[in-house]
């Protein structure tokens, strides 16, 4: 496991203001993507919005995906992301008028340079203190091509956040110093329920149907599956362009009466389909903090995943969970049946998942949110390490 470069108390030593005992009146902006559609970083957004404002915060929320018109916008590459920007930028200025923080929800690509990095010199502009909360899974692909622009902005903020200590690594790599505070479940929603509750061996996968998730290897690895155990079903929960070649592939294995394309799902179909399912099966080429896998072991679900990027950061091979090697679909499908066949392993897996996942309960994260606002209103540069 490894060990944060820059614990965020130890930033804090020595800093006037440097802590908030309420959030209470606190002003905050908060950009990000929201539901629909549903999404890891779009379920953050909203759920950290109605968190802070449970604790007092007077949050106000920019949605960065907001709906675009007229409809011919879709159609002209860039246009959408274009008006976007500057919509939100519009947005933005007036918003920052009476603001204390930005909290900007920031990932790769096009998404950086048209909403985080704008959003990020607005409130330069502005004297408002600039958190940017950095989730892009793509993160060191995207440093390396674009790392000293990246650099730039980020001197203008107060603090990088990233979810784990794997993206931090990342970010350390290309000198950009960040704080680790972790995504947030909501373990009244994503309850643990007994595995002995669930009697049908139902594999879930939730992810998004794009390359870099991999669900054509989770097909393959099904397949297999299902031929020793021909009781088994797969529900796949996403959508993306992926769709029609990953509906043709489940067609030409046979599997079209046992595995369902259900589309992506809001949260509380989410909470109904972990219900049902014995393994939930994580079979992405990249990966950080995925929430779905934190969902899957808050609600005892035994999961299945690559070990890739920031997995092996959040579970323990054998202990947590079972790890397989990325594109590995027979690796896959003999985890996949270890788990189905043997309910003891699944139960042990199971319970160390739920136990471990406790950390990313709100009560803890919270306190970690409350010390960085304090400090980013106390500072007026970047939050830094001691020297």
């Amino acid at each position: 496991m490894a060990i944060e470069r820059c614990p965020l108390r130890a930033g804090l030593r020595g800093v006037e203001g440097a802590s908030v005992k309420t959030m209470a009146g606190l002003r905050i902006v908060l950009v990000g993507p929201v539901p629909p559609p549903s999404g890891g970083m779009a379920n953050q957004t909203r759920a950290l919005a109605a968190l802070l404002a449970a604790e007092g915060a007077a949050v106000r929320l920019v949605p960065s995906n907001p709906d675009v018109r007229p409809a011919w916008l879709h159609r002209v590459r860039g246009a959408r992301g274009l008006w976007r920007s500057v919509g939100l930028s519009m947005r933005l200025w007036r918003a920052l008028r009476t603001a204390d923080i930005l909290h900007v929800m920031a990932n790769s690509g096009w998404s950086w340079h048209l909403i985080a990095a704008p959003a990020v010199w607005l409130a330069s502009a502005r004297g408002v203190p600039a958190i940017v909360h950095y989730h892009g899974g793509e993160a060191a692909a995207f440093l390396a091509r674009s790392g000293p622009m990246i650099r730039i902005t980020m001197s203008r903020a107060s603090a990088v956040v990233v979810p784990s200590a794997f993206l931090q690594e990342v970010f350390a790599r290309h000198r950009i110093e960040t704080l680790v505070i972790a995504n947030v479940v909501d373990l009244a929603r994503f309850a643990r329920r007994p595995l002995s509750a669930v009697t049908e061996p139902r594999v879930l996968v939730a992810r998004n149907l794009e390359p870099v998730y991999d669900v054509a290897a989770a097909l393959r690895a099904f397949a297999c599956v299902h031929d020793e155990l021909p009781q088994a079903r797969l529900t796949i929960a996403g959508s993306g362009p992926e769709s029609a070649a990953l509906i043709a592939l489940r067609d030409s294995l046979g599997l079209a009466d046992v595995v369902d394309f259900c589309g992506r799902l809001d949260v509380d179909a989410m909470v109904t389909a972990l219900n049902g399912a014995r393994v939930s099966l994580n079979p992405s080429l990249a990966d950080k903090m995925p929430v779905s896998v934190l969902e899957a072991m808050a609600t005892g679900v035994p999961v299945v995943s690559t070990r890739v990027g920031g997995i092996p950061w959040i579970v323990r091979d054998g202990e947590t969970a079972l790890l397989v090697d990325a594109g590995d679909h027979r690796g896959m499908a003999r985890a996949m049946l270890r788990l189905l066949r043997d309910d003891v392993l699944a139960a042990r897996l199971a319970d160390a998942a739920a136990a471990d996942v406790q950390q990313y309960a709100w009560p803890r994260v919270r306190a970690r949110w409350m010390d960085l606002y304090g400090q980013a209103r106390g500072r007026n540069g970047p939050a830094k390490c001691p020297a």
